[in-house]
């Protein structure tokens, strides 16, 4: 292969095609088909969008990165077929993540374990944690949630903001608990999953959130998109529109809709202006606490867009939003959504998110290892009392499968 260049190219533009092919054909036909028919006042019928094979978008990007490593001389592929499907699809991770890439899991894979050598310990913690985080608090903030955004007119100003931060949490909590369930039963094989998630709700600006955000797919947009347009290479001018098509590509990817890509369009465009704004003022640096409300609030006010069912929902919650109209900062309509007890419950429950990972930002508890090791077996345990009190066992599914 490294002798024949021109093949190599073919074989990587067949894997483009192949892979995008797939995941054009399921996600964006019917949104592409529809947007021409109303463009144009077609007469022709709306098509429905087709059923998503679960974590379809990260079977393709495992494998995109792979066939791309090899083009780029990282790695011979001098594996079987066996063993790159293996790799592929590997089940802990493979609905929603993370992104594995060949070079960390594969040698992983390969390695003879034993059931003596299992770290159930560490199974035991990532595993209940991740559940805590979605039955105990995404699922039940699902339950405030999708009736604000089903009805948005019947909400005040502070009610929709108030929901955004809601979901950001929510988001956050399904997400990164399937990502913790997914990394427990990894290690039931002894494979270590990559870091998928550091804090973000801690972080102080746009640039750090997305550096601890979802790290696996970040880092894939970067090397495998931003990279392929030139990087930083180009010059700071095209450098930065690059930053901003990769978001707007990013928000596309996360569904077929125009509310996603207003998504990705906003936080591309705030991620640059902190960009510029840091060249500019190097030395400058806002207190904590503002930088962490700024935050709250830009993630808040953005990520409507990320849950808003339709463009024009979207725009009727921004114009409410930035209208202040009377009634603006009322609650009522959002408290009665559920049971007072349900706020409480949701409450307590993220007091202790917020504690845990303050604990593993600072390690508060962590520095005192007596106290640390007495302390960590009572709260997993009252972790699993907790989740069989209160968690929401209605089936409901990780929000990242629909992607």
């Amino acid at each position: 292969m490294q002798n024949f260049p021109g093949r190599k190219k073919w074989f990587l533009g067949l894997s483009l095609f192949s892979n995008l092919g797939v995941l054009v054909a399921f996600k964006y036909s019917a949104f592409f088909w529809n947007s021409a028919v109303l463009l144009f006042n077609s007469n022709a019928s709306l098509m429905q969008q087709w059923i998503i094979p679960a974590g379809l978008s990260f079977y393709i990007f495992q494998s995109l990165s792979y066939t791309t490593d090899v083009y780029r001389g990282k790695y011979q592929p001098k594996d079987s077929l066996s063993d790159f499907m293996l790799f592929v699809s590997f089940f802990p991770h493979m609905v929603a993540g993370p992104i594995v890439r060949y070079q960390n899991l594969m040698p992983q894979l390969k390695v003879l374990t034993y059931f003596k050598s299992i770290n159930w310990s560490d199974f035991a913690k990532l595993v209940i944690w991740g559940y805590f985080k979605k039955l105990v608090i995404a699922d039940n903030l699902s339950l405030v949630i999708n009736p604000v955004f089903k009805n948005v007119s019947g909400f005040s100003g502070a009610e929709l903001i108030l929901a955004g931060f809601l979901f950001v949490v929510q988001l956050y909590c399904d997400f990164s608990g399937y990502s913790d369930i997914a990394t427990g039963v990894a290690k039931l094989f002894n494979v270590q999953l990559s870091l998928n998630w550091q804090r973000p709700l801690l972080s102080k600006s746009l640039r750090e959130f997305w550096q601890r955000y979802h790290i696996a797919t970040t880092t894939w947009f970067r090397d495998y998109l931003y990279v392929a347009l030139g990087g930083n290479r180009v010059g700071q001018v095209k450098g930065l529109i690059n930053i901003l098509l990769v978001f707007l590509i990013s928000g596309l990817w996360h569904g077929a809709n125009f509310t996603f890509i207003v998504w990705g369009g906003i936080h591309g465009i705030v991620y640059v202006l902190e960009r510029l704004l840091h060249k500019k003022f190097p030395a400058y640096k806002a207190p904590a606490f503002l930088s962490h409300i700024y935050l709250l609030l830009f993630l808040s006010l953005s990520f409507l867009a990320f849950r808003a069912n339709s463009i024009t929902d979207l725009f009727y919650i921004y114009k409410t939003i930035f209208s202040v109209m009377p009634g603006y900062f009322e609650l009522n309509n959002l408290l009665t959504l559920q049971f007072k007890l349900m706020y409480v419950v949701l409450t307590l429950a993220m007091i202790t998110l917020l504690f845990k990972e303050l604990n593993e930002e600072f390690a508060i508890i962590n520095r005192f290892p007596k106290t640390y090791h007495y302390t960590k077996s009572a709260f997993y345990l009252t972790i699993v009392i907790i989740i069989f009190l209160a968690g929401n066992f209605s089936a409901n599914t990780f929000i990242y499968f629909q992607f």
